[in-house]
């Protein structure tokens, strides 16, 4: 019997899993590592975390056409061998300066972070080599499922290889509470180290399995590349759904943006944002390929639609666990059970939304220019988390501020509105919500018109 998926396909989503184990392992503690162990405010740990999610989403357009060029496998290893390096830079940077980061109270030495210290600002080109390697990431593995499916089995394919991102995620998210609890804030550095020993496995799995036979465009000349980039540049229809399903995306950054600091602040340093996280790749994970199949029949726009109007219920359960002064649910303290519903519904609008869009943008794909439409298709998280995180960092300032900045009268009452945070993600989540069935009637309309025979 003739196997369904290729060897590069199960080697692509396997390397898939180790990174994003990886990623999401760094950057759901991003903003506490910036803040607690390089010593930036709120703002400042926004405007660096934000931009780095951004470049991460943005760069893949542009790499993965390179890709195309120079093949899959060999932009895989290089993507590889940027992200073990980067990750180990991030956890080689706070121990070579851990001298500036301790400061001494009689007998008792404490880690403050670099607060004080300009050492703190190399993290930025460590940042960026994680970028570029990411990037290469966001065009190849996808584009590789594209590549190694057919129009019967993508939306299988694709649901598979979102199963396996959220194992990932989910294995990553895993570790961190563990390391905070054993090594306090120290341990937000170590597990850096964690991510670039994943990213060496999948560099060592690529080297030695990745083996494709699809290799329909490689060799580009750099004339046909600035072409098609042109052409997936001015395709409205597609830029159209990209600021659209922005909005998602928007509330779904979130998770790494806000939340961490919103439920320590709000909840108490026992509370394991880390692992509230894990919610959102679990409930994908165990629902993705169920709800694909229930959606077969129905388009992709269909499928997205229904996604989009769960995430203002996602966003005001999060809004919600202030309001229940202070009273346990289940054995949890309101705001972090009322998060973890909150994340259930983001999950569930994850798994309608991502495999179909990722499908969809498949379906619009020349061969030999997967690796450019898949990563172009990316570019949607490049605008939310630009946005979505310097958003963050002012609204975490004005309704829950760091209570290291606060006086004791202050605190009384400052996180009074703490939760007018997630009104304006319903907000946002809403109007995203309204504006992708405008866009399925007008693209509908368009489309008949084009169809309808044409009279002398």
């Amino acid at each position: 019997m003739k196997k369904e998926f290729s060897k590069a396909f199960w080697v692509a989503n396997t390397v898939e899993l180790l990174e994003r184990a990886a990623y999401y392992g760094v950057f759901v503690a991003m903003t506490l590592y910036l803040s607690r162990i390089l010593g930036f405010n709120d703002i400042e740990a926004a405007w660096i975390a934000g931009p780095f999610g951004a470049l991460l989403y943005f760069l893949p357009t542009f790499s993965g056409a390179y890709a195309d060029k120079i093949g899959f496998r060999k932009a895989l290893m290089l993507a590889f061998l940027l992200l073990t390096i980067g990750y180990a830079g991030m956890g080689i940077l706070p121990a070579i300066f851990e001298n500036a980061g301790y400061v001494s109270y009689g007998e008792t030495t404490t880690f403050k972070g670099l607060e004080s210290s300009n050492y703190k600002y190399f993290i930025i080109p460590i940042l960026l080599v994680v970028v570029v390697g990411g990037s290469f990431i966001k065009s190849v593995i996808t584009g590789t499922v594209s590549k190694e499916t057919t129009i019967s089995n993508r939306a299988r394919g694709f649901s598979i290889f979102y199963a396996m991102v959220n194992i990932g995620a989910f294995s990553g998210k895993l570790i961190v509470k563990p390391l905070r609890v054993s090594m306090g804030d120290e341990g937000l550095y170590i597990l850096n180290f964690f991510a670039a020993s994943m990213t060496l496995i999948a560099l060592v799995t690529v080297f030695l399995f990745y083996k494709s036979t699809q290799t329909k465009g490689e060799g580009k000349s750099i004339n046909e590349i600035w072409s098609a980039l042109a052409k997936v540049f001015t395709n409205t229809r597609l830029i159209t759904l990209i600021i659209i399903i922005t909005g998602f995306w928007m509330v779904q950054s979130q998770l790494y943006a806000t939340m961490p600091k919103y439920v320590l602040r709000m909840a108490g340093n026992d509370a394991a944002p880390s692992w509230y996280a894990n919610v959102n790749p679990f409930v994908v994970f165990t629902t993705v390929a169920f709800i694909t199949e229930l959606m077969r029949r129905k388009t992709a726009l269909f499928s997205m639609t229904i996604g989009m109007f769960i995430m203002p219920v996602s966003a005001l359960a999060m809004a919600s666990g202030n309001l229940f002064n202070g009273n346990e649910l289940l054995g949890f303290h309101p705001v972090s059970f009322m998060m973890i519903v909150g994340i259930i519904f983001q999950g569930l609008a994850e798994a309608f939304i991502s495999p179909r869009f990722l499908e969809y943008f498949s379906l619009q794909a020349p061969k030999g220019e997967e690796g450019l439409y898949l990563g172009f298709s990316h570019l949607h998280s490049f605008i939310a988390h630009l946005v979505g995180f310097g958003l963050s960092g002012y609204l975490l300032s004005k309704y829950c501020p760091d209570p290291k900045i606060l006086s004791d009268t202050e605190k009384l009452t400052a996180y009074d509105h703490a939760h007018y945070i997630w009104f304006v993600f319903v907000g946002i989540a809403s109007v995203s919500a309204i504006s992708l069935i405008i866009y399925g009637k007008v693209t509908k309309w368009i489309d008949s018109k084009k169809e309808a025979p044409q009279m002398d």
